[in-house]
């Protein structure tokens, strides 16, 4: 059986700044793919923490049921939210350790939503290194950021 992969990287250009996001979607069977798709997208003014969020929710939200998918991504920042701080910020109300309102928090409620109707297993990998997919996944993101650049 196929087994599921979504490589998602985001990218910006001054931060903030145009931005985009993409996600390579991956259905492999061992190490052959079987079929793939494609997501990109972007926004005029953003972060490139807000565009990370978004390769990882448009990746889990592009699934129609729910699904066991891998989410590669090179975002310290989105994996260690999702598997770690999030617990803590929706005990706190959305608030940071140091009580401020958290950064992103409509798109860490979206992200957070999405993961819980799938069965998620989160994977970081170095940007920028020679991963291949990471490698496609940022050009997504960079494709997804051109209408946005003057």
């Amino acid at each position: 059986m196929a087994k599921l992969y979504a490589y998602t990287d985001g990218a910006c250009s001054g931060n903030p700044g145009p931005g985009g996001w993409g996600a390579l979607m991956q259905a492999k069977d061992g190490e052959t793919v079987v079929k793939e798709r494609e997501l990109k997208g972007g926004e005029a003014a953003t972060t490139n923490n807000r565009m990370e969020l978004m390769a990882a929710i448009s990746a889990l939200e592009a699934l129609d049921r729910t699904t066991e998918i891998t989410i590669v991504t090179d975002s310290n920042y989105v994996k260690n939210g999702i598997t770690g701080w999030i617990f803590g910020w929706k005990k706190n109300g959305w608030k940071n350790a140091a009580k401020k309102p958290v950064k992103n928090a409509e798109l860490w409620q979206r992200l957070d939503e999405a993961n819980a109707r799938h069965n998620v297993t989160w994977e970081w990998v170095k940007g920028h290194a020679g991963h291949p997919e990471n490698e496609r996944a940022d050009q997504l993101a960079r494709d997804g950021m051109k209408p946005y650049k003057p």
